[in-house]
């Protein structure tokens, strides 16, 4: 399913908890309060093999996975790349999270970085695969936090920079929906920062996955629009 038609965020993506509630209000977005920030779209989650490199399971795995890079080719990165450039022109801020650790080993991750499987994450700072995709990397002195959690804000300074910057308002994108991003979120969320997930410039491993995230986090820690409808509420 593409974005949601513009206006209709107040209804969209409501949990059994939230059907019944009254539609939220229009955001208010100030400048100088609010900021854009992109959560982990790095060079690691982008590559892929030549699927005639590998056997049967592996070719399965890529099949399975050939739906999230069509998203984020398709939409997300071009949704960011929009966010970027209006962000850019009316001068709001614009900040970066990548998962990277410091040491070559590994050894300064947080535990669920070292568990095995999915999020078992060995990244270099300096790496090819720890950067952000060229397509939307920074410019100029945009920031750049470097976290070895889910949460950008409890593993980095970010919470620090934002209230240094006079920022309450957070527009989250990135990846994963349903991992980094929603951590991010919720953690906002508790220290009482206003957040909106941008839903097409998000992505998560399988549109179930994105779309039952969305479901949870909306209302609560967030409200959830799409690009368009964003960038109709900014200044």
């Amino acid at each position: 399913m593409g974005p949601q038609q513009p206006g209709s965020w107040k209804t969209a993506y409501r949990s059994i908890y939230y059907r019944q509630a009254p539609e939220p209000d229009d955001p208010v977005l100030q400048r100088g309060k609010v900021a854009l920030l992109v959560i982990d779209v790095q060079n690691v989650y982008l590559k892929r093999p030549d699927p005639a490199t590998l056997d049967a399971d592996g070719r399965a795995t890529y099949a399975a996975w050939t739906p999230f890079h069509e998203r984020m080719r398709g939409m997300v990165i071009p949704a960011i790349r929009k966010l970027q450039a209006r962000f850019r022109r009316d001068h709001h801020e614009i900040l970066y999270a990548r998962i990277a650790c410091h040491t070559r080993d590994g050894r300064d991750r947080s535990l669920s970085q070292k568990l095995p499987g999915w999020n078992n994450l060995l990244l270099p700072k300096d790496e090819w695969e720890s950067q952000i995709v060229p397509d939307i990397a920074p410019q100029g002195d945009e920031i750049v936090v470097t976290k070895t959690t889910d949460s950008a804000l409890t593993g980095t300074n970010l919470r620090l920079l934002l209230n240094n910057l006079g920022v309450a308002h957070i527009v989250c994108c990135g990846i994963f929906t349903d991992q980094c991003v929603s951590s991010t979120v919720r953690s906002l969320a508790d220290e009482s920062f206003a957040v909106t997930v941008v839903e097409d410039a998000c992505a998560a491993g399988s549109d179930v996955l994105h779309r039952q995230e969305l479901e949870i986090i909306n209302m609560i820690y967030c409200h959830v629009m799409s690009s368009d409808e964003l960038i109709g509420y900014l200044p």
